[in-house]
């Protein structure tokens, strides 16, 4: 193990982690007691959960294609016999009993599998007595796990990885004096397993379960193979280790899982071709092949912030001490874990992070760790581009891909309509019915929304032939709306019916059913227009029949526009029913200012007003995946200071689930595990996603540099951020105000900045009218209307800006300072 430090210190002076691995570290001075203080590792095909024991060490597992049930769907066979009824009772004021018949012949059973877990690996150290100068640490620039302590004069030492490259969980052990290591090897689960040794290899073969009336169709095996310099025996179903100096133990898993209609693969043919290669390599070049697929990703973005002498106390302290101090450093260690645990659990050709990224504990998981696509998903994939970890989100493409074929069938089953829909809900078997009642699950445009990644994907990187290969599923979700929209007979509109605002009914009703909800108004806006955009970039490449360009735009010229309703709110619903001291988590509404670009401050002040007024009567308080959007929306709000407040709210700890009723505002796990409470990893993915909105914003006409920087990070720098139209970002801030700007066009053409701060530099011109780049085109949306109730709407304050152009090339790089 001495040599792998040595290659390890090495390998972080090549790839430029070492300042990293100073600032970037959880660490903990005894062991995990519960879930939600052991720290995680993952290479997106498997999870582990380490506690960092002295007596006994705790491996948790997980392997992502392992779930409940088999290839399935659950598509209503009546829901289309009775879709006229149900649109007409909406459109006639009687949502409740449209609900009812929506609950009746709509949603069927099942509701969608659950994430199982792959139980846990135990290692139990006999010698093991008193302890003392303990530490625990998750090093997030190498992506490792390591544990130390002193025990009986001997020092013992752990250090775990999960490797991407190899594709196998590695802990290697090293004990301070020779032959001082004694060890057993076991395995448990909850779950029905059966366990044989052979050769040093512990195999534990899990069975999969049934759910919901859908019989199991997967099992998972874990290989654990153990190799020692001392002696090691095998016994029946555990391995012991004894006089061993090191040892390292390599840990396999697979699932006969092929795809989402495919359940044919060999799970101990997988693990034994992954081990026969792992077998021939030496820790230390497992080690480094780790590092090197790790670190390139992690290592493309920097942040510093300023630090306290709490910066430096374990990160259970420093998370219980946060409110009111000066660790500002906290918050740039929140938007690296968060980067750190989208690497860890979402990597080209597998599945993509669901509910809990790929780390699970439970037999039944909290909402069975699915993929909620009415936000938790989406949320879980914000950072991926302006985060600089693009190839994160290929999993969610895929997975749109899949859903494009399921929610085909559905499509024509549930609603007599071409392409394809997908609800609020789906799992690894790609379901597209809505499931759950029809409070949450009658939500249409959740795949809808799913699309748009792929079209911000294109704005960040310009890659028409990604865009080309896509273009067939947003065109896919476009035709479905189109077929699905229906003209309100209260109004003209063309609008979504049956759906629901997520999981919020309007003031005076006792349904969430309605038509035309604003968040689906928003929606189809951005899926048809992203549509008609896709096709003026890719030309003759893919063309877009002039029938349904046509028709796009006709219902884009139909759809309601956004309303601004008694109280200065924008409304949630197409009736002005919002309840200003309803403090409802859900603010879907504001999809419209994050993550769409459709409420501008400099385009619609009104509307940017309305949103404003919104967020103040729903309060800062929330759960945890709330307020991660809710950084996000304060961000686009340009008001800094009250996105630092919500994240300070989220950075209260919370020890464990039993702590939540005598700690009501706990949002933070000792491991930083976002709290709904429960735990749901969309919170972490979100306020990294916040973090980096707040320092750089590229969605409205401009790149914006630190729009919205709080007053608690005076001065600080960031490298390697991502502006639509492919401009990598550094930027370096004292005294709150910019001081330098380097800027990197991976793409070419025109590059518009706006600045607090006047700016000088090579080739800059002050900008005028639109901006050439149509990647950073803002929306072009109808007026809003305004309530006759409303007599004032004081429009909220905007800092002066100003603009500039410059011309760039691809592979140039640019550099600005304050002027």
């Amino acid at each position: 193990m001495r040599t792998i430090k040595c290659i390890i210190v090495a390998l972080l002076a090549f790839v430029g982690l070492q300042a990293a691995a100073q600032r970037y570290m959880l660490w903990y001075q005894k062991p995990a007691a519960d879930w939600h203080e052991a720290l995680p590792i993952g290479n997106s095909h498997m999870g582990a959960m380490i506690y960092g024991g002295t007596h006994r060490e705790e491996v948790q597992l997980n392997e992502e294609t392992f779930w409940s049930g088999s290839p399935h769907d659950n598509n209503s066979k009546e829901a289309l016999g009775h879709l006229q009824e149900v649109r007409s009772l909406i459109f006639n004021n009687q949502e409740e009993k449209a609900y009812d018949i929506i609950n009746k012949y709509f949603i069927k059973t099942p509701f969608g599998m659950k994430y199982l877990l792959l139980g846990s690996m135990f290692i139990d150290f006999p010698d093991v007595k008193d302890v003392s100068n303990y530490r625990r640490e998750l090093d997030l620039s190498t992506a490792m796990h390591r544990v130390s302590y002193e025990s009986n004069g001997v020092k013992y030492t752990r250090r775990a990885f999960a490797s991407i490259r190899d594709n196998v969980i590695v802990m290697q052990m090293e004990a301070g004096k020779k032959n001082a290591l004694r060890f057993k090897v076991s395995h448990a689960c909850p779950l029905q397993t059966r366990h044989q040794v052979s050769n040093h290899t512990l195999t534990a073969t899990v069975s999969g379960v049934g759910h919901e009336g859908v019989p199991a169709g997967l099992t998972a095996e874990c290989q654990m193979y153990v190799q020692s310099d001392g002696v090691t025996t095998d016994h029946a179903d555990y391995i012991e280790v004894s006089g061993a100096t090191e040892a390292t133990i390599f840990i396999v898993a697979a699932t006969n899982y092929v795809n989402y209609h495919d359940v044919s693969g060999n799970p101990t043919a997988r693990n034994n071709r992954t081990l026969a290669t792992v077998k021939k390599q030496k820790p230390q070049v497992l080690a480094r092949n780790h590092i090197i697929s790790y670190g390139p990703q992690f290592n493309r973005v920097s942040l510093s912030l300023p630090r306290s002498a709490q910066s430096d106390l374990p990160t259970n302290e420093r998370l219980a001490r946060f409110a009111g101090s000066g660790d500002m450093e906290m918050a740039a260690l929140m938007f690296q874990y968060g980067r750190y645990l989208l690497i860890s659990s979402s990597q080209p050709g597998g599945q993509p992070a669901n509910l809990q990224g790929v780390w699970n504990n439970k037999e039944n998981a909290p909402w069975d760790s699915k993929y909620t696509i009415n936000i938790n998903t989406e949320m879980n994939y914000w950072l991926a581009e302006v985060g600089n970890l693009p190839e994160t989100a290929e999993p969610l493409f895929a997975m749109i891909g899949d859903l494009s074929h399921t929610g085909a069938k559905t499509a024509r089953e549930l609603y007599g309509c071409r392409g394809w829909v997908a609800h609020h809900n789906t799992d690894l078997w790609r379901i597209a019915g809505p499931v759950d009642g029809a409070t949450w699950g009658m939500f249409p445009t959740g795949g809808a929304w799913l699309t748009t990644h792929i079209w911000q994907h294109y704005l960040f990187s310009g890659d028409k032939t990604y865009l080309a290969k896509w273009f067939p599923v947003m065109k896919g979700a476009a035709d479905f709306l189109l077929d699905y929209l229906q003209r309100d007979p209260r109004n003209g509109w063309l609008v979504t019916v049956p759906t629901v605002s997520p999981e919020h009914g309007p003031r005076g009703k006792k349904t969430t059913v309605t038509a035309g909800a604003t968040m689906d108004n928003q929606i189809v806006f951005d899926v048809l227009s992203q549509v008609l955009r896709a096709a003026e970039v890719l030309g003759t490449e893919n063309p877009l029949p002039k029938e349904s360009a046509e028709a796009y735009k006709k219902a884009l010229s139909q759809l309601p526009p956004m309303q601004i309703g008694r109280y200065g709110q924008l409304q949630e619903w197409l009736q002005d029913a919002d309840d200003p001291k309803d403090q409802h988590r859900h603010i879907s509404h504001l999809y419209g200012l994050y993550p769409s670009n459709q409420i501008s401050p400099y385009r619609h002040p009104d509307l940017f007003t309305a949103a404003g007024n919104t967020l103040t009567q729903r309060g800062d308080m929330a759960t945890g995946w709330s307020l991660g959007w809710k950084t996000n929306f304060w961000a686009r709000m340009l008001d800094g200071n009250h996105a630092f407040q919500i994240i300070s709210n989220m950075l209260h700890i919370l020890p464990n689930d039993s702590f939540a009723k005598d700690m009501p505002d706990g949002r933070t796990y000792p491991n930083l595990f976002d709290a709904h409470p429960p735990f749901q990893i969309d919170g972490n993915f979100g306020v990294a996603a916040g973090i980096a909105e707040m320092l750089l914003q590229s969605h409205d006409g401009a790149v914006h540099l630190l729009p919205a920087l709080p007053d608690q990070w005076s001065e600080g720098k960031a490298n390697g951020l991502v502006a639509r139209g492919g401009f990598l970002i550094g930027i370096e801030w004292k005294g709150g105000k910019l001081q330098k700007a380097v800027v990197r066009s991976t793409v070419g053409g025109t590059l518009r900045l706006r600045s607090y701060v006047p700016l000088k530099g090579k080739g800059l011109r002050a900008a005028a009218g639109d901006c050439p780049n149509d990647c950073l085109r803002p929306a072009d949306i109808k007026q809003p209307l305004r309530s006759a109730e409303l007599k004032d709407l004081p429009l909220r304050p905007l800092r002066k800006v100003y603009e500039y152009d410059v011309e760039t090339r691809k592979g140039a790089t640019y550099k600005f300072t304050c002027g």
